[in-house]
């Protein structure tokens, strides 16, 4: 599933390609993509109406409307946009289909059927259930060392546990918090509210050059219009993990095997002896 730099990606490369387009007429083709708006609903609140703007917040792409409203967006496993001159055929998951000016449109395939939106007033957006108990954005002014230690604090689950909830800290999903903690030299499966308050800043540091890192080498790639997908960007920069799907290989700082075991449903890799503690 994308994370936080693969959807910030794929909304900057939406917003280069769909900003300030006018949005014709829109199709909900497969109507539990946005369950809460019937597609005759979803037609009527888009068409007319022209892109002022795609943002992120979390793993949220948000489409912001010059007729007040914002469509979210969340990709899920395999969520997709396509922008398509009118003679090109629709992917075969085409689930809703937006028709631009200039004789383009914009589909979003999905091929497992996981991904998901909503049309909400701009408003309201904060107080939208998928975005209101959000934790602060990683590079925002809020989201400091202090504000780390005190969510860490409040939690008895595991650190790795701890950085997946998006409530806690936003973004992060099992790729890059198992790359955050081999960086910070920190266990994964210690207790958050165990974890020494003296060691906070490092790990806060370590979200922050993970993403950033993540973010700057998806930049340097030329963008596909016609498969803005999130997995293509984190793909890219699997040659650049450094522990993460590396089971069994050298450490790349102490040469130790790294190891991968199950953990909360999900395989936590980490190395034995640089995360020790």
């Amino acid at each position: 599933m994308p994370e936080l730099p693969e959807v910030e990606l794929v909304a900057r490369a939406l917003d280069g390609l769909i900003r300030g387009r006018l949005i014709h007429a829109a199709e909900l083709l497969r109507p539990r993509l946005a369950p809460a708006t019937p597609p005759e609903a979803f037609a009527q609140s888009l068409r007319g109406a022209r892109v002022e703007a795609v943002s992120r917040r979390g793993k949220h792409i948000l489409i912001e409307m010059d007729n007040s409203l914002v469509l979210i967006v969340h990709l899920r496993m395999t969520g997709r946009f396509l922008l398509l001159p009118v003679e090109r055929p629709l992917p075969k998951h085409a689930h809703a289909v937006f028709y631009l000016d200039e004789e383009r449109r914009l589909a979003f395939d999905d091929q497992r059927h996981f991904g998901m939106m909503k049309i909400v007033p701009a408003s309201e957006l904060r107080q939208a259930k998928e975005l209101r108990s959000l934790a602060p954005e990683p590079f925002s002014e809020e989201f400091t060392a202090e504000y780390l230690s005190g969510a860490l604090a409040r939690s008895r689950r595991t650190l790795k546990e701890t950085l997946l909830d998006q409530t806690r800290v936003t973004g992060l999903g099992n790729i890059y918090a198992a790359e955050v903690l081999f960086l910070a030299r920190v266990n994964p499966f210690a207790v958050a509210a165990d974890f020494s308050r003296r060691r906070v800043p490092r790990l806060h540091r370590a979200i922050l050059d993970v993403l950033a890192e993540a973010i700057a080498h998806g930049s340097t790639m030329n963008v596909d219009p016609e498969n803005i997908d999130g997995s293509y960007y984190g793909g890219a920069y699997e040659g650049r993990w450094r522990v993460y799907d590396r089971e069994g290989e050298s450490c790349l700082r102490c040469g130790a095997r790294i190891r991968r075991v199950a953990h909360a449903g999900r395989s936590t890799y980490y190395c034995p002896r640089c995360q020790r503690r």
